[in-house]
């Protein structure tokens, strides 16, 4: 496992999610939203359940690698904030990575520097 530096988690390069990527609480198996742009440090994620502020997640996710092969990727996250989006029923949140299996990040990795990528 690896933590992501304090420091550097907002200096990476955040990549636009193309699609819909749900993300499921680990704890509870149920979809609490999808994800809005993710870097190697942390992520926005589109909230379609309640979260609670300053709280610690366990968090999975695929990310599509083309080729009929996806990624799966855990990761222990902090919400940092978390605010109303236009749309009832659902919100912006900001999380900060705290561990995640060093396997996991070189997958994360190599899909956000896949070709064809949009960063934010």
């Amino acid at each position: 496992m690896i933590a992501a530096p304090h420091e550097e988690y907002r200096r990476a390069r955040r990549r636009k999610v193309i699609g819909a990527v749900a993300v499921t609480d680990a704890m509870t198996d149920q979809v609490i939203g999808k994800l809005g742009n993710i870097s190697e440090t942390g992520m926005l994620l589109i909230a379609s359940a309640p979260l609670a502020e300053d709280a610690l997640y366990q968090f999975t996710f695929r990310l599509d690698e083309g080729r009929d092969a996806e990624a799966i990727v855990e990761v222990g996250a902090h919400l940092l904030w978390i605010g109303a989006a236009s749309a009832p029923g659902q919100s912006w949140a900001g999380f900060r990575f705290i561990t995640m299996p060093e396997a996991h990040l070189d997958a994360l990795r190599a899909w956000i520097d896949a070709p064809g990528a949009q960063f934010a």
